[in-house]
């Protein structure tokens, strides 16, 4: 059979060029949270020396500490960039529970998310996030010269990410934030543990490998890959090394690969070849540390993973099982099960947390999740669940909470956790177990914060991790007495401490690699429980209490290991610093010293009197037919979208004017279209022998009001969205013309509700594994005597599991019925190949049959062209119109697909790109068809 592929048979959904899709704020809108506050925040700010700092109330303390703090280290920040003062905005969020932090263009500003994580650095988190955000702000300004005259932002944004790989602005910031202060995550062992270990097993990543990560191994994470290979080129071509590559980026901008070559011309060596000569130096400074390191093996006690799989947090379970939390790039977060045969039994699913943690005693399992306000999603919850074994019920113990890090006591009665308040104050409270009510709040006069609480046998005292700006602290309590600090501040990683009688057992990298130690609270005694060739982390007893099970990382990820409680001497550290040279070139101890004291002045920041923020004039690509350029406008708080521009309409040529806003501050979004515009028509009038061509200009309006609402319970989702709108037409039509084309169309209303429930999925899932999704759609002209027409929609898609792991089965059934004005008009999703197909009836009902798996994760690299992420197939089967054709065996189209997913020319956004062969019904008389796919995200 010939395949007849004439150029009209050819769909092809793609970004016209990489270059141009980044000029598209669409893009980055991706990238960065664009999401909303409610209306109840009071925001204040702050401006000094060019920074406007806007914070929410509550958080007054923080920002006046900030604002203090941000003008006075800036000029240290960006110094070996030659960037000594900047003007931006930085907007405080406190009401997610998600700490983050990042600098953007189109609109220019930072965003610190202010609740501090359980688990990070052993400094403030405010200032960690100051250093590090603000040497991105140095970097751009580097790059596009400070300046936003004439509102060029979206197009240096679009400069930035063709420009500079993104592990390079982030592993110089991540060595600027280690460099100028005590801490920085290139201090830690475990944040670089993966990398380590993997070439310590002799994997040959390459380097799109390590830079765009894997759906079946473990790798090290731009971050981490960005770090090493700055610190080297540091080390070996100076301080001002990273400002010499930027310079030559910034000169000569319009190159391929403009890094690469920059990168070449400073080393001698490409990006490739840079990369691999690291990989050299990294390998045998480890080996040698290896070498030096006294390490013992542990047998593995749960199933040897495929893929990368991590067994977090391992518990003793009845007499010979352990409980565990399963985290897998083919199974979404589950509760396992494990016995001494390795055999697991599948629990449950649990939603999104901001670490994996977990308690458990007494057939109680308790943990927290996120729970996201269904409108304003900047607002988040950190909330308690709980599990009973012996009745088999799954609760959520709080609601609206912002609690963190649950903890039992062994016999069940008491229940410890983290509470951080909007001001960023945390404190230790004590909860009911069976209603999650909080029945003490343990005081925290120092403001330090708080991580990781535990609780002894009988919940009499409590153990916790403290985290100031001179490191961490371990303490006990025991009752209201006052707190015992049994290891000083200090710039280990301490984390997850668990009581051994009166002893405490936490986690630290003492010799270089994190291991589980134990410390006497009497004399403060430190020895050794672990010697992990890679890692030791989260230990708890067996139930005799004279062993720990433990997390050991592998290759694969975090293992579960078992080990008699011995105790050793701890062993030198061996850690290696690859950022000891850029630390010595900055010459500085601690870039936080002397940071001044003064109460500056605070005043309120009016939203709705700053809604315009006018940032880009951008070239407009949606349409290649129909480019133009716009104005657009967005305020720092997200809620009030605007553009106005021109476009230019090839095939009319004329030109088009167009402007619209999108308003989301309050419950409901508004958003409204304003187009000029020139339109064809033919018509042919009654009587008459020949047809007429109308040409006219037309003032469209559209208005519209929808309600996006979102909940999330456990592993389950539930999206819904009421949609109203209207538009206005009025058309500038001569005399002859009007009295064949209406004039105005005034005020159609059409309505949309959707609702939509899926499960959680997992990495290599193609498509949710269970889900429903449902759309109601309806279109009236009520105002309109002259133009008559209703129509109604539906749509609905099912997913259920297919027959093996990550496949997935869709059945999708769709109807709408069109009368008059809309008779034309096509509101459901149609088969493949609909508009190649001549029809041979009006479209009323569709039924989609898809079935999606995934072929190969070969990680593949292709020289500079391209990194083969995953092969994926697919295959089809859709009928049109069943009530009529009632042969089902007989679709109007079927056939299959073949789809990889893409980073080409080594830039981030991954490409999707493929296939698709469609047979056509033999009563359409027509030869297959072929459409070409080409998509984009990022």
């Amino acid at each position: 059979m010939t395949l007849n592929i004439p150029y009209n048979n050819f769909k092809i959904s793609i970004l016209y060029t990489l270059i141009l899709s980044l000029t598209s704020l669409s893009v980055f809108g991706q990238v960065f949270d664009a999401e909303q506050n409610p209306l109840s925040v009071k925001w204040r700010q702050i401006n000094i020396s060019g920074f406007k700092i806007i914070y929410p109330a509550e958080l007054e303390k923080e920002a006046q500490r900030m604002a203090n703090t941000i003008p006075k280290i800036y000029p240290q920040v960006g110094h070996s960039l030659n960037q000594q003062k900047t003007t931006i905005p930085i907007v405080f969020q406190n009401r997610g529970i998600m700490a983050n932090g990042f600098v953007q263009l189109a609109p220019k500003k930072s965003q610190f998310y202010t609740t501090p994580p359980q688990q990070f650095d052993s400094q403030d988190w405010l200032n960690n996030l100051a250093v590090h955000e603000l040497r991105h702000v140095a970097q751009f300004d580097k790059l596009t010269g400070g300046k936003a005259y004439p509102f060029p932002e979206e197009i240096y944004f679009a400069y930035l990410g063709v420009s500079v790989p993104i592990w390079f602005f982030e592993g110089d910031a991540v060595s600027t934030e280690t460099s100028l202060t005590n801490a920085g995550r290139g201090r830690q062992p475990s944040w670089i543990m993966p990398f380590r270990t993997s070439l310590l097993n002799n994997q040959k990543l390459s380097y799109s490998k390590s830079y765009f990560g894997s759906s079946k191994d473990q790798t090290p994470g731009y971050y981490q890959l960005g770090y090493l290979l700055t610190s080297q080129l540091r080390k070996e071509f100076g301080k001002h090394s990273v400002d010499s590559l930027f310079g030559d980026i910034q000169k000569r901008p319009f190159r391929l690969y403009p890094f690469s070559r920059s990168l070449k011309k400073l080393t001698g060596k490409n990006t490739n070849q840079w990369y691999k000569y690291n990989l050299e130096l990294l390998k045998n400074a480890w080996l040698k540390q290896d070498t030096e390191n006294k390490s013992d093996e542990y047998e593995v006690l749960n199933q040897k993973a495929k893929f990368a799989t991590n067994y977090f947090l391992p518990t003793a379970f009845g007499s010979n099982q352990i409980l565990s939390l399963k985290h897998s790039k083919a199974s979404p977060p589950t509760f396992v099960l494990i016995d001494s045969s390795k055999n697991e039994k599948k629990l449950f699913s649990i939603a999104y947390q901001e670490q994996p943690w977990f308690s458990y005693t007494n057939n109680i399992l308790v943990w927290d999740e996120i729970r996201f306000d269904p409108r304003y999603k900047q607002r988040s919850y950190s909330v308690i669940c709980s599990y009973n074994f012996l009745t088999q019920q799954k609760k959520q113990l709080t609601f609206k909470t912002r609690l963190f890090s649950p903890s039992l006591s062994t016999d069940g009665n008491k229940l410890i956790a983290v509470q951080i308040d909007l001001s960023n104050q945390a404190n230790l409270v004590e909860l009911d177990p069976q209603n999650g009510t909080i029945i003490k709040t343990h005081p925290n006069k120092e403001g330090d914060m708080l991580q990781t609480p535990a609780l002894n046998n009988n919940g009499s005292k409590i153990a916790w991790v403290s985290v100031s700006e001179s490191g961490k602290a371990l303490w006990t309590r025991e009752g209201d007495e006052k707190p015992d600090k049994i290891i000083d501040f200090t710039q280990q990683q301490l984390s997850r401490p668990v009581f051994n009688g009166d002893r405490v057992v936490f986690n630290a990298h003492l010799n270089g690699i994190n291991n589980l130690f134990e410390v006497n609270p009497i004399d403060k005694k430190i020895v050794a429980l672990s010697a992990s060739k890679y890692g030791a982390f989260n230990g708890s007893l067996t139930k005799e209490g004279k062993s720990l099970l433990f997390n050991e990382y592998h290759l694969m990820g975090y293992d579960i290991v078992q080990a008699p409680i011995v105790r050793k001497e701890v062993q030198e550290n061996s850690f290696i610093y690859f950022g000891e040279e850029a630390q010595r070139q900055e010459k500085t101890e601690d870039v936080f010293k002397e940071i001044p004291d003064q109460v500056l002045e605070s005043k309120p920041y009016r939203p709705f009197a700053n809604l315009f923020n006018f940032h880009s004039l951008s070239p407009k690509f949606e349409d290649l037919d129909k480019p133009g350029i716009q104005l657009k406008s967005t305020d720092l708080l997200s809620t009030l979208d605007f553009y106005a521009g021109m476009d230019y309409d090839s095939d009319l040529r004329k030109i088009a004017y167009n402007a619209g806003f999108t308003f989301k501050a309050l419950y409901p979004i508004f958003s409204a279209i304003y187009r000029n515009r020139a339109r064809t028509a033919f018509y042919k009038l009654k009587n008459a022998t020949q047809v007429s061509q109308a040409n006219w200009r037309e003032n469209y309006i559209n208005i519209k009001a929808s309600l996006p609402l979102s909940i999330n319970s456990f592993n389950h989702n539930y999206n819904f969205i009421g949609e109203i709108g209207t538009s206005y037409t009025d058309r500038n039509l001569n005399e002859t013309d009007a009295k064949a084309i209406n004039s105005t169309l005034t005020f159609p209303l059409n309505y949309r509700f959707a609702f939509t429930h899926t499960i959680r999925t997992a990495e290599r899932d193609l498509a949710p594994k269970f889900a429903q999704v449902f759309s109601f759609k309806y279109f009236h002209q009520p105002f309109d005597n002259k133009v008559k027409g209703k129509l109604f929609a539906l749509e609905s898609n099912l997913y259920f599991p297919g027959i093996l792991k990550n496949h997935t089965f869709s059945m999708g059934l769709n109807y709408q019925n069109t009368t008059g004005l809309f008779n034309a008009s096509r509101e459901i999703t149609t088969v493949y190949g609909y508009a190649q197909i001549k029809a041979k009836s009006k479209l009323q009902n569709t039924l989609l049959l898809n079935y999606r798996f995934p072929i190969a994760f070969p990680d593949a690299e292709i020289g500079p062209l391209a990194y083969i992420r995953n092969i994926r197939g697919g295959l089809f089967s859709h009928y049109e119109n069943i009530v009529k054709q009632t042969n089902l065996a007989q679709p109007k189209t079927f056939g299959f697909e073949l789809r990889s997913s893409m980073n080409l020319l080594r830039y981030q956004p991954i490409v999707d790109l493929g296939a698709r062969v469609i047979f056509v019904n033999q009563s359409y008389k027509q030869n297959p068809i072929l459409e070409l796919i080409f998509n984009y995200s990022f």
